[in-house]
Formats: structure tokens, sequence, C-alpha cells
């Protein structure tokens, strides 16, 4: 099995690598205060590029080509909301609307229109649970009633992807506007330096994304979907965590010589590249298997957890070899190690993939010796 990169993907990695090649800790802390959380310059850039259209198409790009721009975005810290204001909402509509509604996708990956997936409510462990949200005809037209939280790139987003429990059962997938009536956010930053928002939604007007039947497949379909993206983010975020605490290693120096001369921090360096490797290797088995169209939840719970351990093992080491420096505002390692844990608790945290995996053990036989 070829685990290369391709011609096209090297060039799709590397440009992106140079655009965000701009964000040290000080501009991105700029960046990430400012009143958009982003940078707008550098979202038109990400248009320019196809980035903000990524897998809507599935003959231009897919997974892996997702996978090797978020690897980037992670790594750098970047707070553009490319995931939960683009790709991850997107690929619904791309998968679901109608031909109207997949037209929206063109504003989308101009960068002129930003999306958000709102699912997620209180009392959701992960994203497991009963939609309490719910959606009702008045007329010819669909009215949402509910709370949605948390919904990241919901403090901006022009369109939101609504779940609502239907009248006949099931769970349907609406687009509301957002600043429609009955649509109240309640905006707020996340301690990673994300934004996201609570919504509210109080007889609000929705149009069914496509047709107003059962969508819990297509909901687990983009479930999937971002949660492979995020693992990509966190590998990133793991690599550049992972040297830095290198490259501290190397100049700190305690006692007249070089930390990196005391054998058991170099162990614990090296378990830290262990657990990268692993999270690597996970990652890139889940964007695989959606690049075969196998969007299995119990593959991208298994690429979770690894990813959610990984990223913990490696965000406490990386502070704890740096010492007090990691924790400050102005030094990057705290920033990863946020981010990570950030990561870890969106879709369910590592407890949660866990216990998704265990309630599947009866479907695989058992091996005797």
């Amino acid at each position: 099995m070829d685990f290369q990169l391709s011609d096209e993907q090297v060039l799709l990695r590397d440009t992106t690598r140079s655009m965000l090649s701009g964000y040290d800790t000080e501009t991105r802390n700029k960046v990430i205060e400012s009143e958009s959380g982003f940078d707008p310059q550098l979202w038109k850039q990400l248009a320019e590029t196809g980035i903000l259209g990524l897998g809507f198409d599935p003959q231009e790009s897919g997974p892996l080509e997702i996978s090797v721009v978020l690897t980037e975005f992670g790594r750098r810290l970047a707070p553009e909301p490319v995931v939960h204001g683009a790709l991850g909402p997107g690929a619904l509509i791309a998968e679901r609307g109608s031909a109207e509604q997949q037209a929206l996708l063109d504003a989308v990956a101009e960068g002129k229109h930003i999306l958000a997936f709102a699912h997620t409510e209180p009392g959701m462990r992960g994203t497991t649970g009963q939609v309490t949200t719910t959606a009702a005809q008045q007329g010819g037209s669909w009215v949402l009633n509910g709370r949605k939280n948390p919904v990241l790139t919901g403090d901006r987003a022009d369109t939101l992807v609504v779940s609502a429990a239907l009248p006949d059962g099931g769970t349907g997938l609406f687009l509301v506007e957002g600043d429609a009536n009955g649509v109240t956010r309640r905006p707020y930053r996340t301690f990673d330096g994300q934004r996201g928002a609570q919504i509210d939604l109080a007889d609000a007007a929705g149009t069914p994304l496509g047709e107003a039947t059962d969508a819990a497949a297509a909901i687990d379909n983009a479930l999937v979907r971002i949660s492979s993206a995020l693992c990509a983010e966190a590998v990133g975020a793991m690599e550049e965590a992972l040297r830095l605490t290198t490259d501290y290693l190397k100049t700190r120096k305690q006692f007249g010589v070089t930390l990196n001369t005391f054998q058991t921090l170099t162990q614990r360096a090296a378990d830290m590249y262990v657990s990268l490797e692993l999270a690597r290797s996970m990652s890139l088995y889940s964007a695989m298997s959606l690049a075969d169209g196998n969007l299995d939840p119990l593959i991208a719970a298994r690429a979770k957890l690894q990813i959610g351990r990984s990223g913990r093992h490696i965000a406490q080491e990386a502070i704890q070899l740096h010492g007090g420096i990691g924790v400050t505002w102005e030094y990057p390692v705290g920033h990863y190690a946020a981010r990570l844990t950030a990561i870890d608790h969106t879709l369910g945290s590592s407890q949660d993939q866990l216990r998704a995996l265990m309630d599947n053990l009866g479907s695989y036989d058992l091996a005797k010796l």
C-alpha cells in the first residue's frame, strides 16, 4: 500500500504551509482577540486556493486532501474555521441538498458565506442522545423550536444546518438563516481561541435540506468526516508540540549542560514520539477509510480515541518538560495543549469513544486460544 502523498497533495500541503507561515504566537494571539476571531485576508486566500471547497466535489478532492490541509492548520494553530464554518456543514449540503441548495456551496467555497452545523445540544454525551429540537409544519412551511449548544462558528454563521426531530419520527436537517426571526445567538469564546454560540430557536423558519425525511445516516456521515478532519488537525498540533519540546531540551541548560543530556528527559521525549506515530497512523487510517467510501462511526471512534490519548500525553509532557514557561500566554506550548484538549472533547471525549466501542463488542467474533 502506498502511503506517499501524490504530487498534487504535496503541492496542496506546501501551499497551505506557506499561507499559514505568518502565524507565530504573537500574531495568533492578536488574531483570536480580534472581533472576527480569524484573519479575513487569509480566509480570502484560502478561498482563492480552493481550500474552502475541498470535498464538495469528490471527483476533484476528498478526505486525504482535507487531512493534508488540516494537519498544516494544526501545526500553526490557525484559528480560521475551515472545518466548522465550511467543509463540515458544506459536505452535508453537498450530500443531501437539492440542486438549488447545493448552489449555496459556490459562495461558501468563495469565502463569501459561512456555515455552521447545529446538532449538539445540552445534555448530549458527545454526539449521542436524543435530539430535543423539534420541527413542525405550519401551513406550507416549517418552524423549529429548541436549543443548540455548542455550535462552533455559530456566532457568525450566515446559514445554520440544524438537526431537529420530525413529527413522524426520525431526525431531519433544515437550513436556517442566521439572522432569521426566532433565532437568538449567545456568542462566546472557547478556551482554545475558537468561537461558538448557543443557538435558541423559537418558531424559527427552516427549509428542509433535501427532503423532510430521516437524515440520521447523513448526520452520522457528517460527524465521521468532521472527526477525521479534527484528527488530522490534532496530529499537526502534536508534531509541533513535540518539535518545540525537543528544541527546548537541546538549548535549555541546567547545571551547566543542556537538558537533553539527562537520559530520563530524552526517554520521555521518545515516548512522546511514539504517541505521535500512533496518532498519525490512526488519523491516516480514518482518512483512507473515508477515501474508500467507508464512513464507519466505529473507525472514527477508534481514531479519535487514540488521538485523544496521544494528544493528552504529548500536551502534558510538553508542558512538564518546558517547566513554568510552558503555560505562559506568550509561549506556544500551552496553546497547543489547549487546542489538543478542545479537539479531544469535540464530538465526544476519549471516554465517550471508548464507551461507543464497548457498546459494539458484541458485533465482534471472539478469538479463542
